[in-house]
């Protein structure tokens, strides 16, 4: 791809050669195995229904993007604790850790310390993105346990059409697990190593004779972390962080469906020490962390059935995130943020119609409640409080037209109003051409926008920031040609390019009468990358999925931005093994180098992954063996311009068991 470095040719060819010399070894393999009852093969995996593009269920070869769908025997075969962990598997998708937050890079972006503004995150459908940060959890914050998780449906590129903020980059909607499903009591309990983690679950699903559907599940974390030595830059102080890494976490969720209707509520609340001294903190300092609580609910109806000419579907939510940094200084300061929010959602869905679907919504949320504060209980004067409520509002329509038998096109538009930026539009247009039984064609064009959130515009303590009313909201545009080829009935290839341009690219900067930190817009970024990749099934239980990505982001002067890797490489295998009922899940990832916020390269890295489970020693027990970072590779990534540190060490070789019992 023209203007992409040359010296990633190499890197590219071998994970090339690498992905397909693996997959003519495996496809001539046909070794006796006895059959797992996991395995689901390429037919089943592609009729997997999605809802998180447009808000109702459609087959993946009509949706107007690009989608990937992880499904609960992925998370099963790979022993994926965390979001980041299963969508780090994906095609242009990159992870960021800073000892706090897990970051998610997509298509080249991913600005460290960007707390997930540009992606949506959704529980059913129920935004998880709070009103203050915007922030999109992924890590540990991410308020639902994985083993709740039924299916992880990503839809890259701009969602903008149908949901608003956000959804600039992509759209992560988690679905969860029934209590038909489950249809048991689940114990589950891990340990990890070096970490000294200790996980615990208690959950109980049941499908009632009364037609109830009931699941109930409660977690728990703690974990004492590692001791890390750390070079706190400019301060001129380094040294080992003992005792500085530890973490609490604690989860709840419950869902009731009956009929047409549904209720869920989420509840997490994450205790991340800080052994870091972010937002440049005094160094090794004990006592310092970050804390979140999310606490999610959600009234849901859904009227008709997706074969019915007309459905109607009705929601009514509410949320709440509680926000506490405690940062030592000359003094202690804590900075609690609370933000409440509510709203309701209708959408109508029409296929009465020949040749259209139709679909017509409407959402509003009220931001009710948006308080940031610093406390330093030894200096009450110098306390500060900002209130900034708010509210947006939005009116989207999309139609499914069949132009031929073969040819299918996606219109959509939605505009939004919000009480920031005023009103704003966001089209989508897709063209599908079925052009064989075994090829799909996509041509597709999106727009999204992302109004600032109350953090950026509105935060201002006098002493490190000052905010920004002003403030224009980001705008992205995306151009993107994908292929979808089944070259046999176990093998699928995918191939996209595409190009996005980013207008008022909201980032740090400083402001000239003060001096502070402040927020700015004006920034303008352009982009293009391509993405291959394969999906490979075998009938005796054995899957194999690969991506090679090439990407280049660039400013308006011409130069890389930071924490963008050119090139991004993976691998997954998951297969049955023939001793014990064993099932092997292993993965590769390579990512290459990533520029840091001082001009300086990382260095491209590969980190393997694996995982080996057995279903069969004992009735209703499942037991497995996780490692991460096999090989103990020593790696970072780029800080942010909160940190003392330019970039970050991540952990290295651990070692997990756990045991799961159903009863």
């Amino acid at each position: 791809m023209s203007g992409l470095s040359c010296r990633h040719g190499m890197h590219t060819r071998v994970l090339a050669v690498a992905l397909a010399t693996l997959a003519l070894s495996c496809a001539g393999s046909r070794a006796a195995a006895s059959t797992d009852l996991t395995a689901v093969g390429l037919e089943e995996l592609l009729a997997l229904k999605v809802v998180g593009a447009s808000k109702y269920e459609q087959r993946q070869s009509d949706v107007a993007a690009a989608v990937s769908v992880i499904t609960r025997e992925d998370i099963r075969s790979f022993g994926w604790r965390t979001l980041d962990e299963a969508l780090a598997t994906l095609p242009g998708v990159h992870t960021t850790y800073d000892r706090q937050y897990k970051y998610l890079g997509t298509r080249g972006f991913g600005l460290p310390g960007d707390f997930n503004t540009r992606v949506l995150v959704t529980i059913n459908g129920n935004r998880v993105n709070d009103s203050t940060f915007d922030a999109g959890p992924i890590g540990r914050q991410f308020p639902l346990d994985m083993d709740l998780v039924e299916r992880i449906e990503f839809i890259s590129g701009p969602g903008g059409a149908v949901y608003g903020q956000n959804a600039m980059f992509g759209v992560v909607n988690v679905v969860t697990r029934t209590g038909m499903d489950m249809d048991a009591a689940e114990l589950a309990l891990r340990a990890q190593h070096p970490q000294g983690a200790r996980e615990r679950r208690v959950s109980f699903g049941k499908r009632l004779d009364d037609g109830l559907d009931l699941l109930a599940s409660v977690s728990a974390l703690n974990a004492r972390g590692q001791d890390h030595f750390l070079d706190f830059g400019a301060s001129g102080v380094s040294g080992v962080a003992h005792g500085m890494d530890g973490e609490r976490d604690r989860e709840l969720f419950l869902r009731l469906s009956r009929g047409a209707w549904s209720v869920d509520v989420v509840s997490g609340n994450d205790h991340k020490d800080d052994p870091t001294a972010v937002y440049l903190g005094v160094p090794l300092v004990p006592g310092q962390f970050q804390r979140n609580r999310y606490t999610l609910a959600q009234l849901q109806y859904q009227g008709g059935r997706p074969e019915d000419a007309l459905q109607l579907h009705g929601r009514l939510f509410a949320g709440q995130q509680n926000y506490v940094g405690h940062f030592n200084y000359d003094t202690t300061l804590y900075t609690p943020s609370i933000n409440d929010w509510r709203g309701a959602e209708w959408q109508l869905i029409y296929s009465g119609w020949e040749t259209h679907r139709l679909m017509l919504g409407v959402e509003i949320q009220d931001n009710w409640r948006i308080d940031q504060a610093i406390t330093a209980p030894a200096k009450p004067a110098d306390d500060v409080t900002i209130h900034s409520p708010g509210w947006r509002a939005g009116v989207y329509l999309q139609d499914e037209w069949r132009l031929a038998d073969a040819l299918r096109a996606t219109l959509g538009l939605r505009v939004d109003r919000n009480n920031a930026t005023g009103t704003q539009a966001s089209p989508r247009l897709g063209l599908i051409w079925q052009a064989s039984a075994v090829t799909t064609l996509k041509a597709l064009y999106g727009r999204a926008h992302r109004a600032p959130n109350a953090f950026e515009r509105d935060y201002s303590d006098g002493v490190a920031q000052v905010g920004n009313p002003a403030l224009r909201g980001e705008s992205i545009d995306t151009l993107e040609i994908m292929a979808d080829h089944r070259v046999s009935n176990d093998l699928l290839l995918r191939g996209s390019a595409y190009q996005w341009r980013m207008a008022d690219l909201v980032i740090l900067g400083l402001d000239p009468a003060s001096g502070l930190a402040q927020y700015q817009s004006g920034k303008r970024l352009q982009a293009k990358g391509l993405e291959l990749s394969a999906d490979q099934v075998w009938s005796w239980g054995g899957r194999l999925r690969g991506s090679v990505s090439m990407q280049e982001v660039r400013d308006a002067g011409g130069a890389r931005i930071v924490n963008s890797p050119p090139l991004l490489g993976k691998l997954n295998f998951s297969a049955p093994l023939p001793l014990a009922g064993l099932r092997l899940g292993w993965e590769l990832q390579f990512d290459g180098s990533r520029r840091t916020l001082a001009g300086h390269e990382t260095g491209g890295y590969a980190v393997s992954n694996l995982h080996l489970s057995t279903a069969r020693l004992f009735p209703g027990l499942e037991l497995g063996l996780a490692m991460r970072n096999l090989f103990d590779k020593r790696y970072e990534h780029p800080a942010a311009d909160i940190n003392w540190q330019d970039s970050l060490a991540q952990d290295g070789r651990s070692l997990r068991v756990e045991a799961r019992y159903r009863f």
